[in-house]
């Protein structure tokens, strides 16, 4: 089910220098340059959807709405009709053929089995249902968290972010905390704050980053929440482009070079990524991929296969 990007587009521009949300626990902790080498890349296990470990959370937590994404409506708090007593779901391999696509590209980078099996030590909502409403409410909290950790590990592979490297370690810990506190806290947890600051940082990596790439200083290349909707840049030099949080819906990038474009919170769905090239894109999620459309000429950034309706 599509949802909010955590990591939202360009924050509102702050006249102070290096200003962050929350800038005591996101500073950089130590310039030792040992300690800021990059970390685990964004392929981490725990940042993946294990659904064997989760209680079937995203299949009864959420609502959704007959659409072309979903054959029929369900409310949140209500198991889907699909969902099995395994808590595994009936039509998985051919979710799409029964009408529920909007499934396939949801993504709780692996939110579900932390909360099935953390933050709540293996107790399901059908065993003990008092379980359930806080269950679900810690769900999308957790899920904004795990996003937010699977962009900062990406960005701690990223060699031209060096100089960021401490601060975004100290961010990856500060949150991954945050994702170990007790079911209600967790509920109750405003998450904007700490989005805001990662976003922060999330974007001078993306600048260092793409300052490397042809063309990357230019401001032709700024396409922050553009509406480029159904636009036809089939072929198109985007290298080291900003596409943060870009409307490319149904867009025609057909044989595109977005080799080092910022594509974190773009939306994507049923554009036309056949034989575009998205090496060392950045930020890029299954999810979006999930939503577009490609072919196997179609290059891939390490760790993102190719979906299989493709």
């Amino acid at each position: 089910m599509p949802q909010p990007s955590a990591a939202d587009p360009d924050p509102p521009p702050d006249p102070r220098p290096d200003a962050y949300a929350d800038p005591a626990p996101y500073a950089d902790p130590d310039p030792d340059p040992v300690r800021t080498g990059p970390g685990p890349g964004p392929d981490r296990p725990d940042l993946r959807a294990d659904c064997a470990r989760c209680f079937g959370l995203c299949c009864v937590a959420l609502p959704f709405t007959a659409s072309a994404d979903f054959a029929r409506d369900k409310p949140a708090g209500r198991p889907c009709s699909h969902l099995r007593t395994d808590f595994g779901c009936g039509i998985h391999s051919r979710l799409r053929r029964e009408g529920y696509r909007g499934c396939t590209v949801y993504d709780c980078f692996g939110a579900g089995q932390k909360v099935s099996q953390v933050t709540f030590a293996g107790r399901d909502w059908r065993e003990e249902p008092g379980t359930a409403g806080e269950m679900f409410a810690v769900l999308p909290v957790m899920r904004h968290l795990h996003e937010l950790l699977r962009h900062l590990a990406e960005a701690l592979t990223l060699p031209a972010a060096a100089p960021v490297h401490g601060a975004l370690r100290a961010a990856a810990e500060r949150v991954e905390r945050l994702t170990l506190a007790p079911a209600a806290e967790l509920a109750a947890l405003d998450v904007t704050p700490h989005r805001d600051a990662v976003n922060s940082l999330l974007l001078r990596a993306s600048r260092l980053v793409r300052a490397a790439a042809p063309g990357g200083r230019g401001g032709r290349r700024d396409h922050r929440g553009a509406d480029l909707m159904g636009a036809r840049l089939r072929g198109a030099d985007l290298r080291g482009a900003s596409l943060r949080g870009a409307l490319l819906v149904a867009a025609d990038l057909s044989g595109a070079d977005l080799r080092t474009a910022d594509l974190i919170g773009a939306d994507l769905r049923d554009a036309d990524l056949r034989g575009a090239d998205l090496t060392g894109s950045l930020f890029l999620t299954r999810a979006q991929l999930e939503s577009a459309r490609g072919d196997a000429a179609t290059r891939l950034p390490a760790g993102l296969g190719r979906p299989a309706h493709w």
